[in-house]
């Protein structure tokens, strides 16, 4: 069963002044964690990040995500080989095994990005691993630090003109797709639907920044270190989300992360991912069967 853990909305001010509330998709993906380490400040979403009641009222939030009751999911799980995916966007089982060759991945992990590198050395530098709160608080903030420390600028800055739509400005558009925002509104459905859903993937790939990479790319070990990740527990849910659904009707349960290094057995075969997320699943690799769907960007910056 699924559990409700949060409903977050983005509120965005546009050009004619009508007021466009959207719901955040990334729930239940807080650290089950407690300590006193403090999460992440992200100057990026104190300004758009709302919480709201029943009764459609907005609020600062302040909503506390220490929670879990996903007990599936945080089980640390027997590290098989993976099973090949039989669509884009599913890791579907369909009974044949997946053995990688690392000479021929090396070709892939060619491209360089510093910023990718810088995201993975913060990482392994950082005498705070779990911060706690919310996973796209904390996956948006090592990237956003990462590219000010290599660039010298917020991304923001190197967004292109031509992601704005009628309704949104580039920065509202990078924000909607990286949260995985969902609706049945006319200008949020006018965003790329093939980047809709993708969250940090789907939001960095369309800005021109870095390379999609499905799930069957994913268990090919096709990954960089420093790749940003996104996640859906069900496929159901992801397809609902893509389409634009209203959040009042779907409950659904997706994670962000970043992508630190692939797992392989004695025989060189990809069995799972160590990330870096909020402490909620880094304690442990991935594996196929933990979600249904997976998406994730090279960057290329």
């Amino acid at each position: 069963m699924k559990n409700i853990l949060s409903k977050i909305w983005f509120k965005k001010l546009i050009t004619n002044s009508t007021v466009v509330v959207i719901s955040l998709m990334f729930l239940d993906c807080s650290s089950t964690k407690k300590n006193n380490q403090k999460t992440f400040p992200s100057e990026s979403y104190k300004n758009t990040t709302q919480v709201h009641n029943s009764n459609a009222n907005s609020a600062t939030a302040t909503h506390n995500y220490d929670f879990d009751d996903h007990d599936y999911i945080s089980l640390r799980p027997t590290l098989r080989k993976p099973i090949s995916p039989n669509t884009k966007d599913s890791l579907t089982q369909i009974g044949s095994s997946l053995l990688v060759n690392e000479n021929e991945s090396l070709a892939i992990l060619d491209s360089e990005s510093p910023v990718a590198d810088k995201i993975v050395e913060n990482y392994l530098n950082s005498e705070n691993k779990e911060p706690n709160g919310h996973c796209l608080t904390v996956s948006k903030v090592r990237f956003e630090q990462a590219y000010k420390a290599v660039h010298g600028h917020s991304f923001y800055q190197d967004l292109p003109s031509r992601m704005a739509t009628k309704t949104y400005t580039p920065k509202q558009v990078f924000n909607l797709l990286y949260a995985s925002a969902s609706d049945v509104h006319e200008g949020w459905r006018s965003l790329p639907e093939e980047y809709r859903g993708k969250g940090n993937a789907g939001a960095i790939a369309y800005a021109g920044m870095g390379t999609l990479v499905d799930s069957m790319g994913i268990w090919n070990g096709q990954l960089r270190p420093g790749a940003l990740m996104q996640v859906w527990r069900f496929k159901d849910d992801y397809e609902k989300v893509v389409q634009g659904v209203n959040v009042k009707k779907l409950d659904p349960y997706g994670h962000s992360f970043i992508f630190i290094s692939y797992v392989r057995d004695e025989e060189k075969a990809i069995i799972g991912l160590n990330i870096a997320d909020q402490g909620f699943q880094s304690y442990r690799p991935l594996i196929p069967r933990d979600y249904e769907v997976w998406w994730a960007v090279n960057l290329s910056i």
